[in-house]
């Protein structure tokens, strides 16, 4: 991972509303709709938009387009390597 990709993904990341909406996926272990993410926060839904597409410009979530609907899942490649970059960090 270079740091430019490990720059993007802290950045998503320093969101609490980003962090609840991955702690959400590591509890379904499955994909997730648009609308189970909304209902699970405290947020308007163009709210809820914005830190998905953070999350996805990060790479940290996959999107996939099931009719009219957006379903996400989570790139857990993309986050091992994060991990491991920062692990790296440590020595």
């Amino acid at each position: 991972m270079d740091s430019k990709k490990f720059e993007k993904i802290s950045r998503a990341l320093s969101d609490p509303n980003r962090i609840v909406i991955l702690e959400k996926f590591k509890k379904t272990k499955d994909c997730l709709y648009c609308a189970e993410i909304h209902d699970s926060l405290d947020l308007a839904q163009p709210s809820v938009s914005h830190h998905l597409k953070q999350l996805v410009d990060a790479d940290l979530l996959l999107p996939e387009k099931e009719g009219r609907n957006l379903k996400y899942t989570l790139n857990e490649t993309v986050l091992d390597d994060y991990i491991a970059f920062l692990k790296a960090l440590k020595g």
